[in-house]
């Protein structure tokens, strides 16, 4: 036997492309798009209603929020008891949740009783009848919960933010779930109101993933979901005004904070972002998307201020942010918020070609694998979905990834990031306010925690 004297090349990775899709249309409107994922025997089904929180009554705000959360407790034909039975009898995980874009009802279920699912989302999104103990019992978990994220600096932190960097006409500088006194006036008939005017099959979409053989996924829909009737809202693609005096500093007061949590933002693009959305995401990686990104090189193991910041372009329907956020010691505030400011109006100086190819080759050698389950196959579709897009995108802009290098995301960076950011810091304003002030970033206000 002899010793193989050369080793065999090795080839790069061919381009991947997302699983492929099935589409249909049911004649009231509701687009019905299928992954057949073979060997995935728990199918993933996701309902997506195009909802903008917009629509919301101003007075009813969380109105969405708490709607999404009592679909399921109990319909015309089934108490809240008879229909969580019936989940559990057939293993099915029914859950539903609000975004800025809209309403998802989603279902894990056994490729078995998958009809079974798509019965009960039928009742839950047609049939819910929001006993008034239910609606009571959702309000009071949501009124904890702005308790909560009131005292959580993390929380109070985005919420700030966004009241902050949004104008205060614009229902984006304000809680998705609502505050307290909206919550706190939700009845039982604005709930039954809001949902027959919004939920309706025409311009919703839903996604089914998993091994679909042997299942016409169109006609079982169609026998459960066929005579749903209604429009759902499309929202207009119109970017979320920023407030005139948004490029300033706010300081949340927390005195004997051990910790000072930090949240900057400023503009950012949505997926249709001029030039193509592939710079985006390897900006991301670069300035803060990993342990070896620009920010913790610096603030983590240089300095040893934090444990991690992130830091990462959000896209929304239109338009999108720049955040970057997260916790620093207490007697770092000063010097970590001016570094982390540095750092970030470093990148508009350009980025280099090594950190460029680790970004791209991270994001797109991961795909695979990032997308290799049924779940966040039709959860991805879901997102694309509520934004007007389908996973061509995905494919489309994986393939674009490959083209990206450190002048274009040097130019993407500059194209966002000017320097006019909105920065909330909560802390111990006290001993760290003035420090904050010397800075010279802009006008320091202090507010009460």
């Amino acid at each position: 036997m002899t010793a193989a004297t050369t080793r065999p090349d090795v080839t790069p990775p061919q381009p991947w492309s997302f699983p492929e899709a099935t589409r249909h249309r049911l004649d009231n409107g509701l687009g019905i798009v299928c992954y057949d994922t073979p060997g995935q025997y728990v199918i993933s089904l996701r309902l997506v209603v195009p909802l903008p929180l917009a629509a919301e009554p101003r007075d009813r705000e969380g109105i969405a929020t708490i709607m999404s959360r009592t679909l399921d407790e109990g319909t015309r034909r089934h108490s809240a008891e008879e229909f969580a039975e019936l989940l559990e009898r057939k293993g099915i995980a029914l859950g539903a949740s609000m975004s800025e874009g809209g309403l998802t009802v989603d279902l894990e279920v056994s490729k078995r009783h998958v009809g079974d699912a798509l019965d009960l989302l039928s009742q839950a999104v047609r049939e819910p009848v929001f006993p008034e103990a239910e609606v009571s019992r959702h309000k009071k978990i949501r009124l904890a919960e702005i308790e909560q994220e009131r005292a959580n600096p993390t929380q109070r932190a985005a919420l700030e933010l966004i009241r902050t960097h949004f104008a205060p006409q614009e229902r984006a500088s304000r809680p998705t779930g609502g505050s307290r006194a909206t919550v706190a006036a939700i009845t039982r008939e604005d709930l039954v109101d809001f949902h027959a005017r919004h939920v309706a099959p025409g311009g919703s979409t839903l996604v089914v993933a998993g091994d679909l053989d042997g299942i016409d996924v169109p006609a079982e829909v169609d026998q459960v979901l066929g005579q749903w009737s209604g429009d759902a809202v499309v929202a207009g693609r119109v970017d979320a005004v920023r407030a005139a005096d948004a490029a300033r500093i706010v300081f949340v007061d927390r005195p004997g904070s051990v910790q000072t949590e930090l949240s900057i933002c400023c503009p950012g693009p949505d997926r249709r972002a001029e030039g193509g959305w592939a710079p985006y995401p390897v900006l991301s990686f670069v300035v803060g998307g990993s342990p070896n990104a620009r920010i913790d090189a610096v603030l983590r193991e240089e300095k040893g201020f934090t444990y991690g910041i992130r830091s990462g372009f959000r896209p929304r329907r239109r338009g999108g942010l720049f955040l970057t956020g997260g916790s620093v010691r207490a007697d770092s505030t000063v010097e970590a918020l001016g570094l982390l400011l540095d750092i970030l109006d470093s990148g508009r100086e350009g980025f280099r070609e090594d950190e460029t190819r680790a970004g791209v080759d991270f994001i797109g050698k991961t795909a695979p694998g990032r997308y290799a389950t049924a779940d966040t196959v039709a959860d991805e579709a879901a997102t694309l979905a509520l934004e007007e897009l389908t996973t061509e995108f995905t494919t489309n802009n994986l393939r674009d990834l490959a083209t990206v290098d450190a002048a274009r995301i040097g130019e993407a960076y500059r194209r966002f990031v000017t320097g006019e950011w909105t920065v909330v810091v909560v802390g111990d304003a006290g001993l760290y306010a003035e420090g904050v002030r010397s800075l010279g970033r802009g006008e320091v206000s202090v507010v009460p925690a």
